[in-house]
């Protein structure tokens, strides 16, 4: 393998990290209020309600 192939494999090594990082610390997390999570929770309740019903079927 000559030095030019390796440079190139280093290279393409480091932009895919250098991505994956980026990413990493570009990532927001969600700060639900209370009622955010309560209004979730309900609204998955009724969905596997009406997937069950569905299944029933």
């Amino acid at each position: 393998m000559s030095i030019g192939s390796l440079l190139i494999i280093i290279a393409i090594l480091g932009f895919i990290v250098g991505g994956v990082y980026f990413l990493f610390k570009s990532a927001r997390k969600f700060n639900l209020s209370d009622e955010q999570k309560q209004r979730i929770d309900e609204r998955n309740k009724a969905l596997d309600k009406e997937e069950q019903a569905e299944q029933e079927d």
